[in-house]
Formats: structure tokens, C-alpha cells, sequence
């Protein structure tokens, strides 16, 4: 059933989809206008690479200068050649995909990319592999500094595999940093095979509290939503399939580092010092928490974690420790509800 459901995959993304004006539903087009960090790296991406993108959000990284990323489902590389440009030539970014015909693509505009970077060498190279075996692709344990991926997760048969990976590939204090689309209620099995809703990555979108419960089954015990936008489903025939579930396009960032179940209060405060180049007046950790630049922040246990224990620590200043507890702190779950603003096809 997973290599029937690959090769579902693999034709919807081979012969049915040749650019993402063929998409049917808003789900694999992220929303509204690039931010102009976005943007500016955007300029320099090969058209016909772009035409070929069908991602359901912008998970490109800050603070990431001459760090390893790992690209899931890169597709025809319009993430990898803008990650390219964010790590820099001294980093490197790993593209991993299971379609010849997307990786072809991606491969065919490498040299024109590294050309229009500036690059002596190139910083991208692209595999073939399975998500759910990153060990295809010969990723070694703890040799990523940043995984991404961008709508793909959602495609795979065995997704707790595929979060195992990426916790296995990612060195402490990683990150992972994805957009997906995610349901409001499980899929009925009978619309979990429909190969339209598949490629569309609606069918394998994931419910958002078995999503959670994942997570904890392999030891990630907090995460965080940095953006949510409630999906359409405009056309006729997919509306009238799955139009009873509401979807949802997130982006979710996790660390790899070791935090509490809840949220908890040891006084902590954080300051923001304004120092990544991309946010020099505020950093959005997620839809809850935004520092602005020098201004004191009380955070949870958790928060301190995920800003004193990565590549995040050099821009904040943190005040306080884990020796003493004030019970739990009043945060917004990572569960938290819904948002229901719906978004159009935008691509």
C-alpha cells in the first residue's frame, strides 16, 4: 500500500501537475505576498524552477548563515536555491526527493543558480530518497542543523517515520521548520486514497491533535505554530468529496531539546538585542511570542529552552534559571484552536 500510494504521488506530481497553475484547491499555494526577506531572495530563482513550486507556505529560516539545512521534498528546488542564498557559501543545503522528474528539474538550473549567487562551488546538492529513510540518502545522525519542508510531510504513508528522521538527522538543538496542511478532524479512510485529493495534500493532512500526539510518542513534547490560514477547496468536484473538512495550511517549528509537557513558570525573562540581520526590530518565535528588540519578555520554561539552547542563544540575552518553580505558566497551548480566515488560491 505505501509504494502503491508513492506511485500515486509520483504521477500527480509527473503528468498531472506540470506547473501550479494546474493545482485545484489553495492548499499547495501559500497565501498572500512573500515578506520582503522572502521576496528579495525570490528574485534570483529561475522561473521555470518557480512555476514548478507547490508549496503551502514560506518556511526559509533566519539565522541560518553557514549552517547544514535539509530541504524534504524539494521538489524542483525553489526552497533549496532560495535556502542556497540564507546559509551562504560557506553552508550547505541538502534537497531530498523521490520524483526524477522534479529532482531533473532542479538539477538542470543548479549551475544557473550558483552563476547568479555568486558562487564558486555550489552549496546545494540534490538526492533522490524517501522521506520516511533519510538513511537512502545517506544523512547521518546528528549532521543537520535545520530540516524543512514544505507541504511534503503531508504526502507520506508512514508519518511518524518521517519524524523520527528528521529528530535522528538533527543535531542538539536543531530545527525543524515546515509548512503542512493539517484537518480539523481525521480523514475518512475512503478519502484517504483518492489520488486527486492525495496530490492536492489533502487526503493525508494531518489532524492537528494526532499530529501532538506523535510528537510525544517520540519524546518532542512542545512545539510551536508560527502561522495559520484556513484552506479552500475550489473546485467543484473536491469540494464535493472532502468539502465537510475544514484544512488548514501551518507553519510549525520543534527543537531538538529537552522540554516539559506544559508550559512552566521559573521566572524567566528574555531580551531580544535586535541582532539577526533579517529581524532587526522584533523575532517571532510563533503565533504567541514576538520580542521586540531590547524589550524584557517574562517566557516559560520551554520558550527559554528554545531561545537559550539553539542557534537562537547569540541574539538574546536570558535572566533567570530552572532552580526555582512557580507552577505552570499561562501560555497559549501549541494545541490552540483553530483560526478560521479563509484564504483563496494565490498562486
Amino acid at each position: 500500500m505505501n509504494e502503491e500510494m508513492r506511485e500515486a504521488v509520483r504521477d500527480y506530481y509527473t503528468t498531472v501537475l506540470q506547473i501550479n497553475d494546474d493545482l485545484k484547491t489553495s492548499a499547495c499555494c501559500p497565501a498572500g505576498a512573500p515578506s520582503p526577506y522572502v521576496r528579495r531572495l525570490l528574485e534570483n530563482v529561475h522561473e521555470t524552477v518557480l512555476a514548478k513550486f507547490y508549496g503551502c507556505g514560506s518556511p526559509i529560516p533566519v539565522a541560518a548563515q553557514d549552517r547544514t539545512v535539509l530541504d524534504l521534498g524539494c521538489g524542483a528546488g525553489r526552497d533549496a536555491f532560495l535556502l542556497s542564498q540564507v546559509v551562504g557559501p560557506k553552508g550547505f543545503v541538502i534537497g531530498l526527493d523521490m520524483t526524477d522528474e522534479q529532482l531533473s528539474v532542479a538539477n538542470q538550473y543548479l549551475s544557473w543558480h550558483m552563476d547568479r549567487f555568486g558562487y564558486s562551488k555550489p552549496n546545494v546538492t540534490f538526492a533522490k530518497g524517501f522521506i520516511e529513510n533519510l538513511q537512502t540518502a545517506g544523512i547521518r545522525d546528528e549532521s543537520v542543523d535545520i530540516v524543512v519542508s514544505n507541504c511534503a510531510i503531508n504526502l507520506s504513508p508512514d508519518k511518524e517515520a518521517v519524524f523520527r528522521e528528521i529528530f535522528r538527522v538533527l543535531k542538539p538543538g536543531g530545527e525543524l521548520y515546515f509548512s503542512d496542511v493539517f484537518a480539523g478532524r481525521r480523514i475518512p479512510p475512503a478519502l484517504q486514497d483518492d489520488k486527486v485529493l492525495r496530490g492536492e495534500c489533502l487526503s493525508g493532512a494531518m489532524y492537528l491533535e494526532d499530529f501532538r500526539r506523535l510528537l510525544r510518542r517520540i519524546g518532542i513534547l512542545d512545539y510551536r505554530i508560527v502561522s495559520s490560514r484556513r484552506l479552500t477547496l475550489d473546485d467543484p468536484q473536491v469540494q464535493a468529496s472532502a468539502g465537510m473538512i475544514d484544512f488548514y495550511a501551518k507553519t510549525v517549528r520543534a527543537f531538538k531539546v529537552e522540554l516539559e509537557d506544559i508550559c512552566e513558570n521559573y521566572g524567566q525573562v528574555a531580551w531580544y538585542q535586535g541582532t539577526i540581520p533579517e529581524c532587526p526590530h522584533s523575532f517571532v518565535l510563533d503565533d504567541h511570542h514576538e520580542f521586540k528588540t531590547g524589550l524584557p519578555v517574562p517566557v516559560c520554561g520551554n520558550t527559554a529552552m528554545m531561545l537559550s539552547k539553539t542557534r537562537y542563544a547569540t541574539y538574546f540575552r536570558m535572566e533567570g534559571d530552572y532552580s526555582i518553580h512557580y507552577g505552570p505558566f499561562h501560555c497559549a497551548p501549541a494545541s490552540a484552536p483553530f483560526k478560521d480566515t479563509a484564504a483563496g488560491a494565490c498562486c
